[in-house]
């Protein structure tokens, strides 16, 4: 739905004036209390000890998971704009569910390139994280990180992330993702991880921003057979 949408420009421009949906003071670390906290891990395969390999596995995964291309787009689709720094790139993202259609805002808030100690010695970090914008059903961080432990060579993609319903107005949307909601998030964290193993295999060229110069993520998904029924919610 976001390929065709003749509106994607004007959302996307509505984003830049919308904050962040919750308090970082009351939310982890400070407090915890009704948050779900998450952390899931996968090694997507290994290369040679030391620093990243030029164009190698931990760089090709890191070019991945920039341009959002691990998303399960069945689950959940991207738009944002091209050129732009990562950091600070407002992001519309299209949550599918059956024929409802959920548009939520977020904001890539923090960026991280950097070794740090890992349980089996030194690692090479790279990753981002986004924050829900006003608007969005959630509440929350997710961070989106790959990891190389130097010694060893091993490559992990991490999905880390600490979230909460937001506000929902519509009763039976409310009531829906009461329902169907975290089952549904716990799915697209385990379909990412998956699908980003695989694109490793055969990596995907860069996502190619359109005429209008917004990106599509991931790449080469086209509206699906039942699109012209679904019904969208939020903006």
């Amino acid at each position: 739905m976001l390929k065709r949408d003749p509106h994607l420009a004007a959302m996307l421009d509505d984003l830049s004036r919308r904050a962040v949906n919750y308090s970082d003071a009351a939310a982890p670390p400070v407090a915890t209390a009704g948050w779900n906290q998450d952390r899931c891990v996968l090694e997507v395969g290994r290369e040679a000890p030391g620093e990243p390999v030029p164009d190698g596995l931990f760089e090709t995964a890191g070019t991945l998971v920039n341009s959002y291309e691990f998303s399960d787009p069945a689950i959940l689709r991207a738009a944002y704009r091209h050129p732009g720094d990562l950091l600070g790139r407002d992001m519309l993202l299209e949550g599918r569910f059956l024929l409802l259609r959920f548009l939520m805002g977020v904001r890539i808030t923090d960026r991280h390139d950097r070794v740090r100690d890992g349980p089996n010695g030194p690692e090479r970090q790279v990753g981002w994280s986004y924050q829900t914008l006003e608007g969005h059903i959630e509440q929350g961080r997710l961070t989106y990180e790959v990891a190389k432990e130097l010694d060893t060579g091993r490559v992990e993609f991490r999905i880390i992330a600490y979230s909460r319903r937001g506000r929902i107005a519509n009763p039976l949307v409310n009531l829906g993702f009461r329902l169907f909601g975290r089952r549904t998030q716990l799915r697209f964290y385990r379909n990412a991880l998956q699908r980003l193993r695989r694109l490793l295999q055969a990596p995907l060229p860069p996502p190619q921003p359109g005429p209008d110069g917004i990106v599509r993520a991931p790449s080469g998904v086209e509206p699906g057979r039942f699109e012209r029924w679904t019904i969208r919610i939020g903006r």
